[in-house]
């Protein structure tokens, strides 16, 4: 097991991307125990990571919103695919792991639940590798690929004085919120020992800073 104890949020609003973005660094600010955070959004969002280079990501996914995150990785198209976060904060075994580890021990959690699902995934070695800029069409290692060598999940993090952050998606969509929440239960047992929900309360004020500073900042958004 990854942790010892993990709090489930299922979070029930459906967030523009900025605000999805700006309440997963709130998360990791003040978590004192890990959390595994479920998520929808609200409208048409894609999100590329902190080095992207937004111009070329913006011609290859016309059409949506666009934020950056606060952590590494491709550009992803929420607008079909299961997004949730996994927040670590310092102190866990977890947020010391090198980058790989703590990528991998969290893709094996997801491989079993997946697997659940009936989803043949397994962890990429990194061979089927092409380099484009696009998240799902770039299988890098330890991200979960299917039979066929194509992409099913693949996550971004960053580690700061407070903990680690994961933000993770998920190619195959929850039908339901059932199934959502199904999967999600699956993936805090593959995770934690034991796990129970637990309900977060944002507060508005500081969300919408971080919002304004950073996630729908054009400075911020257009760096690359």
């Amino acid at each position: 097991m990854v942790f010892d104890h993990m709090l489930l949020w299922l979070d029930p609003v459906p967030r523009a991307g900025p605000e999805a973005m700006a309440v997963d660094e709130w998360l990791l600010e003040q978590a004192t125990s890990p959390v595994l955070r479920v998520y929808q959004w609200s409208g048409a969002w894609a999100t590329i990571g902190y080095f992207g280079e937004l111009t070329p990501a913006r011609e290859a996914i016309p059409g949506v919103g666009w934020v950056r995150r606060w952590t590494g990785g491709g550009v992803v198209d929420h607008r079909a695919d299961w997004t949730y976060t996994v927040a670590a904060p310092a102190g866990e075994p977890l947020a010391s792991c090198r980058g790989a580890e703590s990528y991998q021990r969290i893709h094996r959690g997801l491989e079993e639940t997946l697997r659940l699902e009936g989803l043949e995934a397994r962890l990429s070695t990194g061979d089927e590798q092409t380099g484009s800029p696009l998240c799902f069409a770039n299988p890098v290692p330890h991200d979960l690929v299917d039979t066929g060598g194509h992409k099913l999940a693949g996550a971004g993090q960053r580690r700061t004085k407070t903990g680690l952050l994961h933000q993770g998606s998920v190619a195959a969509p929850a039908a339901s919120s059932e199934i959502s929440r199904r999967r999600a239960g699956f993936l805090a047992s593959r995770l934690a020992t034991t796990w129970e929900l637990h309900t977060f309360a944002p507060p508005p004020e500081i969300i919408a800073a971080k919002v304004a500073a950073r996630y729908a900042n054009p400075a911020w958004t257009n760096r690359r």
